[in-house]
C-alpha cells in the first residue's frame, strides 16, 4: 500500500500542466493575408464581409486563452453552453458580424456560468480550424471550452 501511494506522489509531482497560449485576434490572421476590399450592399447592412477570410492552421490543436464578447447561441444570462466569441461587443447583433477568422464558436460540454453576457472574458480552451457556419455568422475557428472567467 505504501508503494502505491509513493508511487502514486512520484507520478504526480512530474506532471505538468501546460499553460495555454495567450491569443489575441491579430494571431488569427495570417501574416501575409490582406482583405479585399468589397463594397458594402447598403440593402442590406448586417451582411458580413470577407468571407474567403484565411485562418491559421498552425493554431489548430492549440491550447488557447482568447479575450473577447460574448454572442449567446445556448444558455442564458447565468449560464451558458454555446456561443460566439467576437473581439468587439455589439458584433454579429448590433453591428455586422466581423470576417469568419475574426469569429470563434465555442462548446463547452456542460453549462458554465457567467457573470454577465455584456463584459469581456477570457476564454480557455483547444483550438480548431473547423468552421461553423449559423444563421447569424460564418465562422473560421472552433473552440472545445474548458474554462471562462471575467477579463481582468
Amino acid at each position: 500500500m505504501y508503494k502505491l501511494i509513493a508511487l502514486l506522489l512520484l507520478l504526480t509531482t512530474h506532471i505538468t500542466f501546460a499553460e495555454p497560449l495567450e491569443l489575441y485576434w491579430e494571431d488569427m490572421i495570417p501574416k501575409d493575408y490582406i482583405a479585399s476590399d468589397i463594397p458594402l450592399d447598403h440593402n442590406n447592412s448586417m451582411q458580413q464581409q470577407n468571407l474567403d477570410a484565411p485562418v491559421v492552421h498552425e493554431l489548430n490543436g492549440k491550447l488557447v486563452k482568447i479575450p473577447g464578447f460574448i454572442v449567446p447561441l445556448e444558455g442564458d444570462n447565468e449560464k451558458i453552453t454555446e456561443f460566439l466569441l467576437v473581439p468587439y461587443f455589439g458584433a454579429c447583433i448590433h453591428v455586422p458580424p466581423p470576417p469568419p477568422n475574426q469569429i470563434v464558436y465555442v462548446k463547452f460540454s456542460m453549462d458554465m456560468p457567467i457573470e454577465s453576457i455584456y463584459d469581456a472574458v477570457w476564454v480557455t480552451g483547444t483550438i480548431s480550424t473547423t468552421s461553423w457556419q449559423g444563421d447569424i455568422a460564418t465562422v473560421g475557428y472552433s473552440l472545445e471550452g474548458i474554462a471562462i472567467m471575467p477579463y481582468d
